[in-house]
């Protein structure tokens, strides 16, 4: 069975699935705090990363109640992106 768009037909299996992917991400993303302390982002993105990028002014921590937090769709962002370890 195979679902028709308007720009192409996706086989009906692959559509549930893609479906599933998108929600689970949805329901994963409802559950992620907005902010990390800076103890837990050294913990999920390393040390030197969050260090690196935070010296080179890719991202700003925010303080917080005595504590420096940062932003988790940031720190994600720069994860994903392929670094220059060389400049």
């Amino acid at each position: 069975m195979t679902i028709q768009f308007s720009d192409r037909a996706v086989p009906y299996a692959v559509f549930l699935n893609d479906l599933a992917d998108a929600l689970a991400e949805r329901i994963r993303k409802k559950d992620e705090p907005e902010y990390i302390c800076q103890n837990e982002a050294f913990r999920r993105f390393g040390r030197s990363n969050v260090e690196r990028w935070r010296d080179t002014g890719k991202i700003e921590p925010c303080k917080r109640t005595q504590k420096l937090e940062y932003k988790v769709s940031e720190l994600q962002r720069l994860k994903d992106t392929k670094q220059d370890y060389f400049r």
